[in-house]
């Protein structure tokens, strides 16, 4: 969606035909998102890194495990 003052990059979640959770261009740490967020939620990425795994870099290069529900006060 954008990018945003409060973090790197806003948008939704969303998730591939392979199970990967993704938010635009960027991965999302798989047990995190699965535990506190479902699909469609509008999250702030704080942190992104590079992909540390194989399997998935290809397709997402840039991943993150620091985000929150954008209309989250905090």
């Amino acid at each position: 969606m954008s990018k945003d003052k409060k973090g790197v990059y806003t948008g939704a979640i969303e998730q591939d035909a392979d199970g990967n959770y993704f938010c635009g261009e960027f991965l999302l740490d798989y047990q995190y998102t699965a535990k506190n967020f479902k699909i469609g939620d509008i999250v702030n990425l704080k942190t992104v890194i590079e992909n540390p795994s194989d399997k998935s870099y290809d397709k997402y290069p840039k991943k993150s495990s620091n985000f929150f529900l954008a209309n989250d006060k905090k």
